[in-house]
Order: structure tokens, then sequence, then C-alpha cells
């Protein structure tokens, strides 16, 4: 069901960031999100180390690492609640020592999700790239 990422899913990856990010982040501009589509697209799933949740022949979800650093975790808006952001992390955690991520402290249902899964907050601060709060949160080992 979880499987790595390769580089013919990039639209499909685009296809679950577009829908979940336009649940998650309502208040992003439209023009910060086409700038952040195009930073994913042509840089981040390059350098990211993503896998894909797929529990049919079509994946569903994906997280993407920055080494320890949890750079996405999205779910097709349709498939949240059903355990399958927790099976990414489960599976991404066996692989790590420690993991870190960034939400924005408007996006309250993933915050609540992330401390449910464990996660703790570290600090706030501005995010640089979408000029919101956001927050640092930090996975005990």
């Amino acid at each position: 069901m979880i499987r790595p990422y390769s580089p013919s899913d990039k639209s499909t990856v685009l296809d679950i960031w577009r829908a979940a990010s336009a649940i998650a982040h309502p208040f992003l501009s439209q023009k910060l999100v086409a700038e952040a589509e195009a930073m994913i697209r042509d840089q981040f799933l390059d350098l990211a180390e993503t896998w894909m949740i797929a529990p049919g022949a079509t994946p569903v979800g994906f997280i993407a690492l920055l080494g320890n650093e949890v750079g996405g975790l999205f779910v097709l808006p349709d498939h949240q609640g059903k355990g399958y952001g927790r099976a990414l992390l489960d599976h991404v955690q066996a692989r790590r020592e420690a993991l870190t991520l960034s939400v924005f402290a408007a996006n309250h249902t993933a915050r609540r999700f992330y401390e449910a899964y464990g996660f703790t907050p570290l600090e706030e601060r501005l995010n640089p790239f979408f000029k919101h709060k956001e927050i640092v949160m930090r996975l005990p080992s």
C-alpha cells in the first residue's frame, strides 16, 4: 500500500497537493499557491524522499521528507480520516530517529492531527515564503 515515489507520479502528487491544500490552506492567495506548486513541481520533488499511499491502483496521499523534516503530508480530501496520514507517518517514523515539521498556525485540523500523533510544538515563527505564522513541531524519539 505504501511505495516509493517515481517520476511518473509527479502529476498525481500535484493533484493530491492541490486538492488537499485547498482545504487545509484557504488563507493562501492564488498567487502564492501557484508559486508553491511550481516550486514543488520543479524543485522539491527532485530533492525529497517521497512515499505514496495507494490502497488501490491510484495513490490517495503522499509524504515527502527532507532529511528528518516532513516537508509535506497530504491526503485527498475524500480519503482523509481513514488512517492514511497516520500510516504514512508510521512508515517514515520507522526509518528515522526523529521527525520535525512545520504546520501553519491557521491549519487547526493538521495541528490537532500532529498533536494526536505525538508531535510537540517547539516554536512559532513567520514562514518566509508564505508570510503566515507556522508552528515547528518535533516528534520525540
